[in-house]
């Protein structure tokens, strides 16, 4: 499984048995899979989608938005859950214009599953972590 670090960027290639097992990057000794939602901005965004054979749940969201704000801790949830699995990535919209726009953002918060770099799909809405879980699968 070829997985991007989200600290440093490198590649690191890890057996599909042990993505469970917290791998590190092994050029930065940081954890790959901290079971955290990860905040990137567009570049990061672009090398770890690019670099994963894991599946990628992105979060697109803004601070003013209080249905993104309810959904934050759910989300955050399903990453500690969903450890090993998937990788979920934070988007904030108004930061990420661009990528918003690429993706055809409308509403938010909206989820977008990524497999190998293309979106598999997505839904608008605040969810519950089980929620979540439930639509990756």
């Amino acid at each position: 499984m070829l997985i991007t670090c989200p600290h440093c960027l490198a590649k690191n290639r890890v057996p599909d048995e042990r993505c469970g097992d917290d791998p590190s990057c092994g050029h930065c000794k940081q954890p790959l899979l901290s079971g955290h939602a990860i905040e990137v901005d567009e570049a990061r965004f672009t090398a770890i989608v690019a670099g994963s054979e894991l599946p990628v749940l992105v979060d697109f969201w803004a601070p003013w938005c209080g249905p993104c704000r309810a959904m934050a801790p759910q989300f955050e949830a399903a990453a500690r859950q969903l450890k090993g699995r998937a990788l979920l990535l934070k988007v904030n919209s108004d930061e990420a214009p661009r990528l918003s726009q690429h993706y055809g953002i409308r509403s938010i918060p909206t989820l977008i599953q990524l497999q190998g770099g293309r979106e598999v799909r997505r839904i608008s809405g605040a969810l519950q972590a089980a929620q979540i879980i439930g639509w990756l699968r």
